[in-house]
């Protein structure tokens, strides 16, 4: 071979290498990404969070179980509890936790509810007590995540009102609010502060929209020991948020915290709480004197903790995201896909024009993989991506 000739071999090499560097290039300009892109970033990333946020991006993209298995591998363990502590569990008795929470609020005026950030059922969950917090006059939603002042004007989210709200089910919960009837509002701190700082600030900012409306009741939606009125596990802060505003607003609130008890990547590391409770819907323990569970005896950080059941799948998607037939199932026409894998995303009517948000996506690897997005009634675009971030089809279509 000649010296002015490309040897074969390099050549494929540096084609491959290329056309890689060009996809990854083009995916990380992209929020919603497959799979194995963004399995790629966590190899990649050298940082020591690296878990954390590839977590969250799998939550992102609707990649629900490896949200979960990716969560894992920043240290989950395995639980154990005791003799004592069963005795105490099996003293209470469980009732479903949606029914609990919208008759308990009646005699409330703030409710405080958290979420790990990583887990989307988390957002389904708070989701599925809006209209019955409403109709007991709820009337405010905050949220930690949320950095918008034209949200509850355009209506829905758009890439640019956070970084948490980019997530389809968290933005559900945000347009689900404002169209029954909630004034949605962040309430984050602005300045960069964490710590106790940040508990502060988070607290002042809700006590100040509270003032402002004194007659009416309210949703806070945070993330993490955010939630915690009590002694909160990082001792720096003294207070969290939820006991900051307990202090400024002598309002004591009821306090819930789903993160405890729910499962993880692996059902090694679930709690045993969850597998005792043999629940089918998320359930909230009460016992005889109306005492709501909250761990154990001297636990003083929350007024109860949410047991979510291990979910089911129903040709892999998590059964808890048809919120209980409220959403529909919608196949994707098969000969709409002309390229494997592809990435399907819906948008509601007019929201894809504007950086909206998608009510759902899914990823489909080969044809014979399910092809189902579930949505609510109402009118879609519905963009079809190849593996190269291109879009290969769009069109609107009606779920009735």
């Amino acid at each position: 071979m000649s010296t002015n000739q490309t040897n074969p071999i390099k050549y494929y090499r540096f084609l491959f290498l290329l056309i890689t560097f060009q996809i990854w290039s083009q995916a990380t300009n992209e929020t919603f990404l497959f799979a194995q892109d963004i399995e790629s970033k966590i190899e990649k990333d050298t940082l020591p969070w690296r878990y954390q946020s590839g977590a969250t991006e799998y939550s992102i993209s609707q990649y629900y179980k490896k949200a979960l298995q990716t969560w894992d591998k920043n240290g989950s363990r395995i639980r154990k509890i005791s003799n004592e502590d069963s005795l105490y569990f099996y003293s209470f008795q469980p009732h479903d936790a949606q029914d609990y929470i919208i008759n308990r609020c009646k005699s409330e005026k703030i409710i405080i509810i958290n979420e790990a950030h990583h887990n989307s059922r988390h957002r389904v969950f708070t989701a599925s007590i809006l209209q019955g917090l409403y109709d007991n006059g709820y009337r405010f939603l905050g949220l930690e995540a949320l950095s918008d002042s034209l949200v509850n004007k355009r209506k829905f989210v758009v890439k640019e009102s956070g970084y948490y709200t980019q997530e389809p089910q968290m933005a559900n919960l945000i347009h689900l609010a404002i169209r029954i009837g909630f004034t949605v509002f962040g309430y984050e701190a602005t300045d960069g502060s964490n710590g106790k700082e940040r508990e502060k600030q988070q607290a002042a900012n809700i006590a100040k929209i509270i003032r402002q409306n004194p007659g009416s009741k309210f949703l806070i939606h945070c993330g993490y020991d955010h939630a915690i009125e009590g002694t909160p596990g990082d001792k720096s802060w003294e207070r969290a948020m939820a006991g900051r505003l307990k202090e400024i607003t002598h309002i004591d609130p009821f306090t819930i915290d789903q993160v405890a008890y729910s499962e993880k990547g692996s059902v090694e590391f679930n709690h045993p709480y969850i597998q005792m409770a043999h629940a089918e819907q998320p359930v909230v323990l009460v016992d005889q004197n109306g005492k709501t569970f909250n761990g154990s005896a001297t636990n003083d950080q929350t007024d109860c903790r949410i047991i979510h059941p291990i979910t089911q799948y129903i040709e892999g998607r998590p059964d808890w995201l048809w919120m209980n037939g409220i959403k529909k199932t919608y196949p994707i026409p098969r000969h709409e896909i002309t390229d494997y894998p592809a990435l399907v995303l819906a948008y509601r009517k007019k929201e894809y024009e504007q950086e909206g948000i998608p009510a759902d996506l899914i990823e489909i690897v080969t044809p014979e993989d399910p092809a189902f997005l579930l949505l609510e009634k109402g009118n879609y675009k519905i963009i079809i991506k190849n593996k190269q971030y291109r879009m290969i089809n769009e069109l609107d279509i009606r779920v009735k």
